[in-house]
């Protein structure tokens, strides 16, 4: 009697579970794989504050089959405005939604953050997710890859992917541990409802702003952006820049007042003003990145989103970087599941160039935004033209 073995699916373990760590885990799974998470919080969840999802990442979710659930909880902004930070006078004004679908092929998106969270982690299904579990590094051992927690356990897999952000400890492990750079920012976060909002700004009300406008100021120390978040817009989410030179934590959390963030933005425009005395819950933190790293992958082991590749928000794309990664690492070790390493080199081939230039020029972004008369936004049109979804291998920007 003849005896076949049957092939195991690859096991993969991830090490974090924010919105990287959970795309990566959905789009493995999709693909046959078996997949363990790991997440040093002792519970599982983001931080309350919008982000912005384009084209590209919506792409992803719509390969994911999430694209629907996505449009059910998040917002499709009308256009994206810009006004003086004294007299909220119309500096430019372009359409979002009447063009990004025709143009684009994906609507771009707002969303209120742990709603694309619990999203990702429902569509994990019955993944393991491990609470309270430090990674302190990751290696291949014997041709396995293994994981070591603090508190002296481990875990084994044929993949281990460092998913744990800008202080990555597989990062540091493998890459080294210099710290990451203060970019001379730190921004405050904060929700308002729409009702606070402004209808008319400018010397005599002559800019409308609408319900489901995205819509920013920006000055001599900073810049502040507005856009809406829930599931009909009725709330806005800002993000207010400031440029200092003073160390900020990094935390996400660190508590702050509207007293402290109304008297950094002194003699900026009384609409604005007025909307941050409405602000309740109010936080900052400090803004960094990390130059672009020549690797990502050491043997079986590899990174995903900040823990690669953390930049700067101003083109708000490192959501739609990690949602990206995980697609594209999920569809390399699904094509080379014989030869592991083999994927994980390909991996930081296809996706660096793509980083890379979202990196560089998020920080080309922020120091235009600080010259005396900014030019308009960073084109980003490559980025959502160019869909890491289609078969094509690398992306390089034209």
């Amino acid at each position: 009697m003849a005896f076949h073995s049957v092939k195991r699916p690859l096991k993969v373990a991830i090490i974090g579970a924010g919105i990287g760590g959970l795309a990566a885990a959905v789009a493995l799974r999709q693909r046959g794989f078996e997949v363990a998470l790991y997440e040093r919080s002792q519970e599982l969840g983001e931080v309350g504050a919008g982000l912005q999802i384009g084209p590209n990442g919506v792409k992803v979710l719509r390969a994911l089959g999430l694209e629907d659930e996505l449009m059910r909880n998040a917002f499709e902004p009308f256009s994206i405005m810009s006004v003086t930070w004294d007299e909220g006078r119309l500096r430019f004004c372009q359409p979002l939604k009447a063009i990004a679908r025709q143009k684009y092929g994906a609507p771009y998106m707002s969303a209120y953050r742990p709603d694309l969270h619990n999203m990702l982690r429902r569509a994990t299904g019955d993944t393991p997710l491990t609470l309270g579990a430090n990674c302190i590094g990751a290696d291949t051992v014997g041709g396995t890859a293994v994981a070591c927690f603090a508190d002296g356990t481990s875990a084994e897999a044929d993949v281990v992917i460092g998913a744990d952000g800008i202080r990555s400890a597989i990062r540091a492990q493998h890459f080294g541990d210099g710290a990451p750079r203060f970019t001379e920012m730190m921004a405050w976060r904060a929700i308002v409802p729409m009702d606070c909002v402004p209808e008319r700004i400018g010397p005599n009300g002559e800019v409308a702003v609408r319900h489901g406008e995205y819509f920013g100021w920006i000055g001599p120390n900073g810049h502040v952006i507005c856009y809406p978040i829930g599931v009909n817009g009725d709330k806005l989410n800002i993000f207010g820049g400031h440029v200092t030179e003073q160390w900020v934590e990094e935390s996400w959390s660190v508590p702050s007042s509207r007293e402290e963030l109304i008297a950094a933005k002194a003699g900026w425009n009384e609409a604005l003003l007025d909307m941050f005395r409405h602000v309740e819950h109010i936080f900052k933190w400090g803004i960094y990145d990390r130059d672009p790293l020549p690797q990502w992958s050491r043997g079986r082991v590899t990174l995903l989103g900040d823990a690669a590749h953390p930049t700067m928000p101003t083109l708000a794309q490192g959501a739609n970087m990690a949602i990206e990664d995980g697609f594209v690492l999920a569809r390399l070790l699904a094509r080379h599941t014989d030869d592991v390493e083999a994927a994980l080199r390909a991996y930081p081939a296809e996706r660096k160039p793509r980083t890379d230039w979202v990196t560089l020029k998020s920080r080309e972004q922020f120091a235009n935004n600080r010259k005396a008369s900014p030019p308009p936004f960073v084109d980003r049109t490559w980025l959502f033209v160019n869909d890491v979804v289609r078969e094509e291998g690398a992306l390089t920007p034209a």
